[in-house]
């Protein structure tokens, strides 16, 4: 069966009634945008994408990426009529407990949904991430007669999108990159929640994404298929420059009273508008979530094939790959299925005691490079700080528009984009990270919290992680940093407290695959402990661990973390030598310890041991956790000041002395 004019109309038209329908059942939800774009949806997924119904993960997909998440019934019904696995009940419990019908699209609760976008112009930065990593990889796997990795990947978005600034950001990377496999489609409605464009959003888009580098094409009208379908071929051209299409739609199209009004935008439309909208599309008004029998095969039908063909033609290709490269195919299969490289960190770095140490970014430099040379997926980069960072692949070259080999990224200044794409990346499949410094991470949050809600394996460094920044005062040294991150679910805070803390919070976060990882790094050098004194580092994985091997029964636990674990181990030195038996408890990351079971979480602060110190140059808040009510948190719960690190670290009580000070009263307060 084939599509012709009246299936393609009612393809359209059902993916714009079950918008309605579903957004009506639920009682909240957006059928303005569904209504106004269901021939974009329909043209791109049936006329353009490479895409398989049944194989949704085929590895050389083009990528579609719904940046205005809230007009998800325009994605899920176009999934349901073209053949994936999403049922008409799973629409009609659009927004229900349970249902994979969410209302944004997420990421592995729905086939067909590569990323899940929630705030407005994340799903644009992503897919140049996606962007960056479909060049990358193709220039690594691809060889003359074997073209395993060449797809588009296709972001569509709104006016919201482009008003907000991580777009700008990353439209602004994109161009300079000339990722000419990167589709923006821009439905250019008009339209917000508090009336038209006019009243904040004037400007001239076209001219600002040429300026950006960008090749902008024009459809004046969004129900216009064929100029659609010619607009999107035109991309498979290349031509060094990513696409912006412009498309003019009408937000509700066809709804007599709430056409091009924002009332269409994010609430039910009312059975009586909506039967009304159907008589105008022609359709009976009575039936609700009505798919015609013939336009669903046939669309279904139309996009199974093309998928099949494609999918096998992959595969075949695969084989033939695999028999004519075979070291090449092993290492694209570890690739393809998240897994690494045999003995990938058999040369991760150890590092000798040490009393002066080294500063943590220093040694995530190392363990970095490490583990660089032996994955060669592993690519990210900075925002304009790699040599504070220590973020640079020494020896690799930057990825740029002419050397799509390079493995180190210059994101510029923009964290925002820069965190967008790693995530991206990272689920292209690379091995993504970013760094900046660690009192940037606020422009990062809404980043952390996409991976964490995704499950997604991204790395972002942080360095310069407390006051011990120094001079460059508060503004720069981060105070609430951390318990800002800790709250986000399902992320990983990792601060390590020595060199080798750090190769094992690369190790642990190189090893994951659902959590992303946040690594906090000193700017200062901080002592290396002597691991024949103490426990190995290997605690790391279970997120806190006994790091002084001889006090089974202690008097008083301390409990540090980053350059603070030192100044822990100093004061337990103290209280020893005062008869004082005391216990140093490392505890690097919150999440990985809260998930260890009840009799080890146990066996490394026991509850008998009422008599607890924590000392983290960052605020106290969540301490109370695990210092328990009578327990001590140190720490500076204000802002810094500019002077030495030394200097500051002494100014605001954070050292040895402190410790023992708090440490006594609590003995003395428990006897």
């Amino acid at each position: 069966m084939t599509l012709n004019t009246d299936l393609e109309k009612a393809c359209i038209d059902t993916i714009r009634t079950l918008a309605m329908d579903a957004v009506q059942k639920a009682n909240s939800g957006h059928p303005g945008t569904p209504m106004a774009l269901a021939p974009v949806l329909y043209t791109i997924w049936a006329k353009h994408l490479r895409h398989d119904p049944a194989f949704p993960d085929l590895p050389n997909r083009d990528r579609f990426i719904l940046s205005i998440g809230h007009a998800s019934m325009l994605l899920y019904g176009t999934l349901h009529l073209s053949g994936y696995d999403l049922s008409l009940d799973d629409i009609k419990n659009f927004r229900v407990l349970g249902s994979p019908c969410a209302g944004h699209p997420e990421y592995r609760h729905c086939p067909g949904v590569e990323i899940t976008t929630g705030p407005l112009g994340q799903g644009f930065a992503s897919a140049v991430g996606m962007a960056i990593a479909e060049r990358k990889m193709a220039n690594h796997f691809n060889r003359p007669g074997h073209e395993l990795m060449s797809h588009q990947v296709i972001a569509l978005g709104g006016d919201g999108d482009m008003m907000e600034g991580v777009s700008m950001e990353a439209a602004s990377l994109a161009g300079h990159l000339g990722l000419d496999n990167l589709v923006w489609v821009y439905d250019a409605n008009e339209i917000t929640i508090e009336g038209t464009t006019e009243i904040a959003f004037t400007e001239d888009v076209a001219m600002r994404m040429k300026a950006m580098g960008w090749e902008v094409s024009y459809v004046p009208d969004a129900n216009d298929v064929p100029a659609l379908e010619a607009a999107l071929g035109a991309t498979r051209n290349g031509g060094g420059k990513p696409h912006f299409i412009i498309v003019r739609s009408h937000i509700a199209f066809g709804s007599p009273n709430k056409q091009d009004t924002p009332d269409a935008h994010g609430a039910p439309l009312g059975d009586e508008e909506i039967a009304a909208t159907k008589k105008a599309y022609g359709l009976d008004s009575s039936k609700t979530f009505f798919v015609p029998a013939q336009a669903k095969s046939a669309f279904s039908e139309h996009c199974r094939n093309r998928g099949k063909a494609l999918s096998d033609s992959w595969k075949q290709s695969l084989a033939a790959y695999q028999e004519a490269h075979p070291a090449e195919g092993e290492e694209l299969n570890a690739f393809l299925t998240g897994g690494l490289p045999t003995g990938w960190d058999e040369d991760l770095p150890v590092f000798a005691a040490d009393a002066k140490g080294m500063a943590g970014r220093a040694a995530s430099g190392e363990a970095l490079n490490a583990i660089a040379a032996k994955v060669p997926w592993l690519m990210g980069g900075s925002a304009d700080l790699g040599p504070s960072n220590k973020t640079t692949i020494v020896g690799a070259e930057s990825f740029s528009s002419n050397n799509p080999g390079g493995r180190n990224i210059h994101f510029g200044v923009r964290e925002h984009a820069m965190g967008a794409m790693v995530n991206g990346m990272t689920l292209a499949g690379m091995r993504a990270y970013s760094g900046t410094f660690f009192v940037f991470s606020d422009y990062m949050r809404p980043i952390h919290r996409s991976a964490g809600l995704m499950g997604i394996p991204a790395i972002y460094v942080y360095t310069h992680d407390s006051i011990g920044v120094g001079e460059d005062g508060p503004t720069h040294q981060p105070i609430e940093h951390l318990a800002s991150l800790r709250a986000i679910p399902n992320l990983d805070v990792i601060r390590p407290g020595d060199a080798n803390e750090v190769t094992q919070a690369w190790r642990y976060a190189m090893s994951q695959n659902e959590r992303p990882c946040a690594l906090v790094l000193s700017r200062q050098n901080h002592e290396t402990l002597d691991r024949r004194v103490y426990q190995g580092a290997e605690g790391v994985h279970r997120g806190a661990y006994v790091l002084n091997k001889d006090e089974e029964k202690p008097e008083v636990i301390l409990i540090g973390s980053g350059t603070e674990l030192a100044i822990a181990v100093e004061a337990a030195k103290i209280l020893s030598g005062d008869g004082i038996k005391a216990r140093v408890v490392s505890m690097p990351c919150w999440e990985q310890f809260a998930r260890q079971d009840a009799a080890y979480r146990e066996s490394v602060l026991p509850t008998a041991c009422e008599a607890r110190v924590s000392i983290e140059a960052g605020a106290t808040f969540g301490w109370e956790r695990h210092v328990g009510i009578k327990g001590q948190a140190i720490g500076i719960d204000h802002y810094g000041a500019s002077a030495p690190a030394s200097v500051l670290f002494e100014h605001f009580g954070l050292t040895k002395e402190a410790v023992v000070s708090a440490a006594k009263a609590q003995i003395e307060g428990l006897v």
